[in-house]
């Protein structure tokens, strides 16, 4: 091969193998409630109320808090509580996924392509860093992305390995690393609220329980997202009244009832406002 056309070979081969571009580096330390990984998925055929009710697959706090979705069972209706649980780790391994993240390429505006893929979900990855948030979105990941670059594939793939690794944290950290999950117990909880229609397919539905929140469903309009409505209120009374409760479950505020889809609020979240 004549040594002309070896040098763009070459130089093709270590363009894709080089390092992607590190957006920063974790800060020396962090304040306990301070949100410093997340990765949420959103989009697709997902009706809009779920853009606000949500939750995403893991949130990682500076005090080793790490906030995830267990297991939903498979039954219908489903249960009215979404199941949240809490697990902790050191604050050396929180700053270890910062690092592990920011040199995968969040933040970094690398281009991870635009497969051509309908009605396709978006992952979205945030990291704190010394300058504040960063964060980047890739659509479709883990799906067939179809006709894209070489740099897009590799961009796309180190960060479909980095959510595989911050989604299985004992497998990545060591099993003694993460303590047992426990219930997440949060202090406000978000309700979106539809009027209840009932089931045509159930031969009964629930009993109707009366809403023991401090403000009355529905609620304003969230902000981005004028066709739903959420209240927040203090968790307390609500995850009692919900326990025995289920997804067809009508709730009474005033003289009407509704459905609620409820999502309890995250360390770094304080409204309704925030799901926006």
């Amino acid at each position: 091969m004549k040594l002309s056309r070896l040098i763009p070979a070459v130089a093709l081969l270590a363009a894709g193998c080089a390092s992607p571009t590190v957006a920063g580096k974790p800060p020396a330390g962090y304040a306990p409630a301070d949100l410093v990984l997340r990765v949420d998925t959103a989009g697709g055929m997902l009706p809009v109320s779920a853009t606000v009710t949500n939750l995403p697959e893991l949130s990682v706090y500076g005090d080793g808090r790490v906030v995830t979705v267990g297991p939903i069972p498979e039954i219908y209706p489903g249960p009215a509580l979404p199941n949240v649980q809490v697990v902790h780790i050191g604050r050396a391994d929180v700053s270890a996924l910062a690092r592990r993240a920011l040199e995968a390429g969040v933040g970094n505006g690398e281009d991870t392509g635009t497969p051509n893929v309908a009605d396709a979900p978006s992952t979205h990855i945030t990291v704190r860093t010394e300058s504040g948030l960063v964060d980047t979105t890739v659509l479709a990941l883990g799906l067939d992305a179809g006709e894209l670059s070489h740099e897009q594939r590799a961009a796309r793939e180190r960060m479909k390995e980095l959510v595989d690794a911050l989604t299985d944290l004992p497998r990545t950290l060591g099993k003694g690393a993460v303590s047992s999950p426990a219930a997440y117990e949060p202090s406000r909880i978000a309700a979106v609220a539809t009027e209840w229609r009932p089931s045509d397919t159930l031969p009964s539905d629930p009993p109707a329980v009366r809403w023991p929140g401090s403000a009355s469903l529905p609620g304003p309009a969230v902000p981005n997202r004028p066709s739903v409505n959420c209240v927040d209120v203090e968790a307390g009374p609500v995850l009692a009244a919900a326990k025995g409760a289920n997804a067809r479950t009508p709730w009474v505020s005033g003289d009407a009832r509704w459905s609620v889809q409820f999502r309890p609020l995250l360390p770094d979240e304080s409204s309704c406002a925030d799901l926006s």
